[in-house]
């Protein structure tokens, strides 16, 4: 029994749990891009990504478009099973996805032997969804900027994916807030892994606000501050990662 881990840049991962692919968040093609416009602030990938094979579930956080992207969903079979919060399970629906579970911080479900269970995410405005995913080949939890939900119970994990930056705007103060909850991360989960995520591969930015993006910290000096004993990753897009063993 194993726990993988591939980052896919942005938001996006392949996780494997034994056999079972699950498919985070991808942005694998085109451009990306949020109300008014392409003005405004304008994402690109250095290059395109393949979708990964034989995937048995997409997992979503969020609806916003750097969560659940409509081009790169495009490209999905419409009979995979889609896991998400109530926005992104309205975008997957809208495409044309067959099958479409909505879970509620505090809820939870189960996909074969992969249990999933919704925590309160960054507020986007509404309230989106982190996770904890528990199976017997692992453990972990995820939610990609930095909100915790001061009501989930603590537990070990194998791996934490969270960013290990702060990522915000003038006035407006951080929406991504990775800086400040790593060590909240730590105290609760005591991960044997943690994964920075979000910041990464490689994207570039354009537009009116891609000049006033403020970027604080770094996963190096996140890393730096860990306690001794726990392992921190700034993960190389497509590098495959073993993260637990089972025997």
């Amino acid at each position: 029994m194993s726990l993988a881990a591939t980052y896919l840049g942005a938001n996006g991962w392949l996780l494997e749990f034994e056999n079972l692919r699950v498919l985070v968040d991808p942005w694998l093609t085109g451009t990306l891009s949020f109300p008014p416009g392409e003005w405004l602030l304008k994402g690109e990938l250095p290059h395109d990504r393949a979708v990964p094979d034989q995937l048995d579930l997409l997992l979503l956080t969020q609806g916003l478009a750097d969560h659940a992207h409509p081009a790169t969903l495009g490209q999905l079979p419409r009979n995979l099973p889609v896991i998400g919060s109530n926005s992104a399970v309205r975008v997957a629906e809208q495409l044309g996805f067959q099958t479409v579970t909505a879970l509620r911080p505090g809820q939870q479900t189960q996909h074969h032997d992969l249990v999933i269970r919704a925590t309160a995410g960054a507020p986007v405005p509404q309230v989106e969804n982190g996770y904890v995913l528990e199976h017997v080949a692992g453990c972990l939890y995820l939610e990609p900027h930095g909100f915790l939900d001061p009501s989930v119970r603590p537990q070990p994990l194998d791996a934490v994916i969270t960013p290990m930056v702060d990522l915000g705007l003038p006035v407006f103060g951080a929406f991504v807030k990775g800086c400040s909850v790593v060590p909240q991360l730590v105290e609760r989960f005591q991960p044997k892994t943690i994964l920075a995520s979000t910041a990464g591969g490689d994207v570039r930015f354009n537009g009116a606000l891609s000049g006033i993006l403020k970027l604080q910290g770094s996963p190096q000096e996140a890393g730096e501050a860990l306690p001794e004993g726990i392992n921190w990753i700034d993960p190389i897009p497509g590098e495959r990662l073993l993260l637990a063993k089972q025997t």
